[in-house]
């Protein structure tokens, strides 16, 4: 069975297609392996022509091509996986559904065929995710004319989720809020921290193990693990909530916005704008949104940075410490995600003088990681022989998360 899993932007089509035929819960099942094509395509919907790039096997090719919507896209993207001389499967019809990573569905939480309750459901939660909801919700209603025959799959961030108890899921709101209008903790990042759950249990042979997965990139959440299921997150309500993300806010105290209304003039809109492109580290530094930047000036001494740097990793060991209190314990602790994977100086500050905790980090493998993990796929332990707890760097693989789930919802 194949699997098309999509990623969408209002301008772009990303994708992968993945065979998910057989059966898929042994360890020695290499998801790599399963990637059997990916591909882009850019600018959307622009005047003149849009960038489509595609690789299957040895094979890539970049073209441009009119491009209008993100119908026209899905077809290119058939037209190449289905190409002759270069593509992978015989027919378009051989692809079983598109999977999408959708984000929020509200009071629809799970892995769901697109219906038109389910693209109701999401258009209700287009205020807490208006970055994300809109953008699929346009293209799932266009493909589903375009493609009648073919099945749509939202699989919801939130969904591995749903296992965390009501008393860490509910804010101190009135009840009818809940109720009403679905205001809750959701969490989200839902299909990486199933991943890491899913690896992290192969990797240390048991499915009871208590698990802090650290999904740190542009967008950052940590999720408290035991058991294989989540039962704390770092993410709320919305996207925006939690750790500072790049150039978003993070976690905001909201009874700030009325002085701010009243001394800057500005609207709550725009305020709302300042804090989801404006804050984060970005607003932190003073200079960038990227890590990598910010991590590169603190080295050179400039003191923004430094600090944004030193929010960042307090705000992580913050969460840290109380989902292990949480879990009454620990066993792993896995990063993941564009800094987690890359940044031994962020993993560095955060497991710093947590050795009553029973967490110690090898300094030598943390920093040599990324050259010693080459031929584990990025995998690798980096805890010190005396540490109690193991430290891991684990590659994500979202896709292969929402192609699993894919599956399951068009077999039922």
């Amino acid at each position: 069975m194949l699997i098309l899993v999509a990623n969408l932007g209002s301008t772009s089509f990303k994708y992968k297609l993945l065979d998910v035929s057989g059966d898929l819960q042994s360890p020695d099942v290499r998801p790599d392996a399963r990637v059997l094509a990916r591909g882009a395509v850019e600018r959307i919907g622009d005047a003149s022509t849009s960038r489509c790039e595609v690789t299957i096997g040895e094979y890539h090719e970049v073209s441009e091509m009119p491009v209008p919507d993100h119908g026209v896209a899905v077809q290119a993207c058939l037209d190449q996986l289905t190409d002759p001389q270069h593509g992978c499967v015989k027919d378009a019809s051989e692809v079983a559904a598109i999977g999408f990573k959708a984000v929020h569905g509200g009071r629809k939480s799970g892995t769901f065929l697109v219906d038109d309750d389910l693209l109701e459901a999401m258009a209700e939660m287009n205020a807490a995710a208006p970055a994300h909801n809109p953008p699929y919700i346009a293209a799932m209603k266009l493909l589903r004319e375009r493609f009648p025959d073919l099945p749509l799959v939202a699989a919801f961030e939130t969904e591995f989720h749903d296992t965390i108890p009501e008393a860490r899921r509910l804010y101190a709101v009135p009840q009818g809020w809940r109720d009403d209008y679905q205001v809750q903790k959701w969490g989200f990042h839902g299909a990486s921290h199933r991943y890491i759950a899913e690896r992290v249990a192969d990797l240390l042979g048991r499915n009871d193990a208590r698990v802090i997965s650290c999904h740190l990139g542009g967008s950052s959440s940590l999720t408290a693990i035991q058991n294989g299921q989540s039962v704390m997150t770092t993410m709320g309500m919305t996207p925006q909530t939690g750790l500072p993300q790049n150039n978003r806010v993070g976690d905001f105290d909201p009874f700030a916005l009325p002085l701010l209304i009243e001394r800057t003039g500005k609207s709550l809109d725009e305020l709302l704008t300042a804090l989801a492109h404006e804050g984060g580290l970005k607003g932190l530094s003073d200079r960038s949104s990227d890590l990598r930047d910010i991590e590169a000036a603190a080295a050179e001494g400039d003191e923004k940075s430094k600090l944004a740097l030193s929010v960042f990793v307090e705000e992580i060991r913050r969460h840290l410490g109380g989902m292990m209190v949480a879990m009454g314990g620990l066993d792993a602790i896995v990063f993941t995600g564009g800094i987690g994977e890359n940044s031994e100086v962020v993993r560095e500050a955060v497991c710093d003088q947590l050795q009553s905790f029973g967490i110690e980090l090898d300094s030598d493998r943390n920093v040599n990681h990324r050259e010693q993990a080459k031929q584990s796929g990025g995998e690798g332990s980096l805890q010190s022989e005396s540490s109690q707890v193991q430290i891991w760097v684990i590659p994500t693989n979202e896709e292969w998360i929402v192609a699993k789930r894919a599956k399951q919802a068009i077999g039922q």
